[in-house]
């Protein structure tokens, strides 16, 4: 069986990492598609045919999350990012959640929102109820569109609308056509069944549909997560459980009620989140603009997660936001990289993915958290920042650990510093 627990991971090479991922998992991509994360997966002639006026590749790192268990699976969950202690700190919370069963998760149905927006309508409530009229229609029309998504059990769910009398240019109609997507990201399948409604809908109302398109606050596709963390395993050096996990609670608590805090925590949320939805080939630009727009939802800007304690003392999160992830079409299905990534996890639909997602945001949020709350972010981060710098300031070899050492020892992280010492070593 597939274990997210190795010993010693930090420490091996890329190659003896790479050899033990594949020798730990039970379903694992094959060598060529591992191979995918050294060359980086995207040759400039693939890269040409997905995007505009192409000139090269850009890379990232590619890193592995250990000790995820996720609704009692065990998962090795891989991140693509540029921050470091990311990785790390999200391994070591998932470490610690383990002891209290790890990550439960759920989702809800895959429906995302087409917005339909009708203007030049002389009666807009009257125009409103002829629409509800002829809903039946309506959603069977869109119905037809896809018989491969309706095979699979997708296709239209709702239709809603909704009228605004005060805008800029004055009153319009926005129609919401509800649709289940499956395992798609869908905003093809949204948009074209919008593309298709829009003549009967102006039929319908005499108006004009003007914007057709879909909605990136995917409030109806909701991805939830917890974890319980026994308060003994969060106890280290002078703190104790309690200590921690008070912290926790009161750094979560300032979130909760300013919004100028709560920008930072929840990208410390998305520095979990973006990073799995990047190296699946997702939309992470449509995750985070979803994201914060539900932090929002109740008409302040607040914390996507909480934090508390259970009758026993033990601290408890949570986490609850829109995932609107797929693992049919669009870049998961061309990048190589992208698909031995879905595939290291062993996900068989979108909802699974997007579970692994929510709960890697919360644990990431929790060791931002911790961090916050007891030594201050900067002792962890600053000992993997000062490696950055040091090869920044063209250390290479053993020298990148001797300067950045040096560097972390003597709390002074800059490039000037590193410049300095590296002169001094050589």
């Amino acid at each position: 069986m597939t274990t997210s627990r190795i010993s010693g991971f930090y420490n091996m090479s890329l190659e003896e990492r790479r050899a033990k991922i594949a020798e730990t998992l039970a379903s694992l991509p094959t060598p060529p598609e591992l191979g995918a994360w050294t060359s980086g997966g995207l040759s400039p002639e693939a890269a040409d045919h997905m995007i505009e006026n192409v000139v090269g590749l850009h890379s990232l790192p590619l890193g592995i999350a250990l000790n995820f268990m996720v609704n009692g699976r065990d998962v090795l969950v891989p991140m693509t990012l540029e921050e470091p202690s990311v990785v790390a700190g999200a391994s070591f919370m998932a470490k610690l959640a383990r002891a209290g069963g790890g990550y439960q998760a759920t989702t809800s149905d895959p429906l995302m929102i087409g917005q339909m927006q009708v203007i030049n309508v002389t009666n807009l409530n009257e125009a409103k109820l002829k629409i509800y009229e002829k809903k039946a229609e309506l959603l069977a029309e869109a119905d037809s569109i896809d018989p491969i998504l309706k095979k699979f059990g997708g296709g239209a769910r709702d239709l809603e609308v909704r009228v605004f009398n005060d805008s800029p240019i004055g009153g319009f109609l926005v129609v919401h056509l509800i649709y289940d997507v499956r395992d798609a990201m869908g905003a093809n399948a949204v948009n074209t069944a919008c593309e298709r409604l829009a003549p009967k809908i102006e039929a319908i109302t005499g108006g004009k549909v003007h914007l057709r398109i879909l909605s990136n606050l995917a409030d109806r596709r909701i991805a939830r997560a917890r974890c319980t963390i026994p308060v003994k395993e969060l106890a280290f050096d002078t703190f104790s459980g309690e200590q921690v996990r008070d912290g926790i609670i009161a750094a979560y608590a300032f979130a909760a009620v300013d919004p100028y805090r709560a920008a930072t925590h929840n990208k410390g949320i998305m520095n979990g989140v973006d990073s799995v939805v990047i190296a699946t080939g997702n939309d992470w630009r449509a995750i985070e603009a979803g994201a914060h727009a539900y932090a929002v939802k109740n008409g302040h800007y607040t914390s996507l997660s909480t934090w508390g304690k259970d009758a026993d003392g033990n601290l408890v999160g949570t986490l609850e936001m829109p995932m609107a992830v797929g693992i049919v079409g669009g870049a998961t299905k061309v990048h190589p990289a992208a698909q031995a990534a879905v595939k290291l996890m062993g996900v068989k639909t979108a909802n699974e993915l997007a579970e692994i997602i929510v709960s890697v945001g919360l644990a990431q949020n929790m060791a931002a958290l911790r961090a916050l709350a007891t030594e201050g972010i900067q002792r962890g981060h600053m000992s993997l920042h000062a490696r950055q710098v040091a090869i920044a300031a063209g250390a290479t070899g053993d020298l990148v650990e001797k300067v950045a050492a040096q560097m972390v020892a003597e709390k002074v992280v800059r490039i000037d510093r590193a410049e300095e010492i590296l002169k001094g070593l050589k």
